[in-house]
C-alpha cells in the first residue's frame, strides 16, 4: 500500500512540473506574438579604421553598416560610388558614420556665398596645429624678410588641412572658406609673398 501512495505522489508531483513548465510556455508564446517585431535598420556608410583630415577616400574606408533608424544622423551617406575619392574634412573615428558635411566638397559651403580656396602656409609646423573647424587671419610677409607682415584676411574657416605625401617643398595646404574678393587676394598674395597664418577663436 505505501509502494502505490509513493508512486500516486510522485505522479501528482510530475503532472504539477509538467503542468508549471506549459504554463511558462503558453505565456513566453503569449509576450512574443504582442510584442512589437524590430524595425529594419537603415544601411549607412561608415569609417572602417580612423580617418585624418585631407585623405580621399578609397573603397577599404568604407563599410555599409545597418543602424537603428532613429539614431542614423542627417545626411548620412549611403552610396560608395558618391564618396570614394572624397577628401575628409575632419578625423572621422573608426565606426562612425559618414555625412555629407564630413567631406570636403560644395556641402561643406551650402547656405553662403563662399568659395574653398587652397592657399600654402610656408611654415609647416604652423599648420600642423591647424585643425579643420578653426578660424585662422592669413598673413603676407616678402620671401626675402625685408617688409613687415600684411594682413591679407581674417576670420576665415579651415574647411581642411589635406595630409599630402609630397609637398615639393611648397610648403603645407590649406584650404579656406571665403568670398570671392578675399579670395583673389589670397591668390595675389600667394604669388608675391610668403604666406602664414594665426589661428583665432570662432
Amino acid at each position: 500500500m505505501t509502494d502505490l501512495e509513493d508512486l500516486r505522489r510522485a505522479l501528482a508531483r510530475r503532472r504539477v512540473l509538467l503542468s508549471s513548465g506549459l504554463a511558462a510556455a503558453a505565456v513566453a508564446a503569449g509576450l512574443s506574438a504582442v510584442a512589437p517585431a524590430a524595425e529594419p535598420g537603415v544601411a549607412v556608410l561608415t569609417a572602417t579604421r580612423d580617418l585624418v583630415a585631407g585623405v580621399p577616400l578609397s573603397p577599404g574606408d568604407l563599410v555599409s553598416t545597418a543602424l537603428p533608424a532613429d539614431v542614423v544622423p542627417d545626411g548620412a551617406l549611403v552610396d560608395a560610388s558618391s564618396a570614394v575619392g572624397r577628401v575628409v574634412a575632419g578625423p572621422v573615428r573608426r565606426g562612425e558614420p559618414l555625412t555629407d558635411v564630413r567631406l570636403l566638397g560644395a556641402t561643406l559651403l551650402a547656405g553662403s556665398d563662399d568659395v574653398a580656396v587652397p592657399v600654402r602656409v610656408a611654415e609647416p609646423a604652423t599648420a600642423a596645429l591647424v585643425r579643420a573647424g578653426d578660424v585662422v587671419d592669413v598673413l603676407s610677409a616678402a620671401p626675402d624678410g625685408g617688409v613687415a607682415a600684411s594682413v591679407v584676411a581674417t576670420a576665415l574657416a579651415v574647411l581642411s588641412v589635406p595630409a599630402l605625401e609630397d609637398d615639393a617643398g611648397e610648403g603645407a595646404l590649406l584650404v579656406l572658406a571665403a568670398d570671392r574678393p578675399t579670395a583673389a587676394r589670397l591668390a595675389a598674395a600667394a604669388v608675391t609673398g610668403r604666406l602664414s597664418v594665426v589661428v583665432g577663436s570662432p
